[in-house]
């Protein structure tokens, strides 16, 4: 049987990461110790230097929206 091509999505004006809502959906995503500590650093200056309290998750879930965008922008 033939296979049939992957579809593409339709493209949005905008994506926008899904910000502080409840999440139905899960994944896991293993990490290096050091790119954790790197990522809790993050959230650290992000909440000692510009006031944002935000868990590993959301800052997770930014950085995929950014990496979307930038696929849809400049190619598939």
């Amino acid at each position: 049987p033939a296979v049939a091509p992957p579809r593409k999505r339709a493209r949005t004006a905008a994506r926008r990461p899904s910000g502080r809502e409840r999440h139905d959906e899960k994944i896991t995503v293993y990490v290096s110790a050091e790119e954790l500590m790197d990522l809790e650093h993050a959230r650290l200056v992000l909440r000692g230097e510009h006031g944002l309290a935000v868990d590993r998750g959301r800052i997770v879930r930014e950085a995929v929206a950014v990496v979307l965008a930038d696929l849809e922008t400049r190619g598939d």
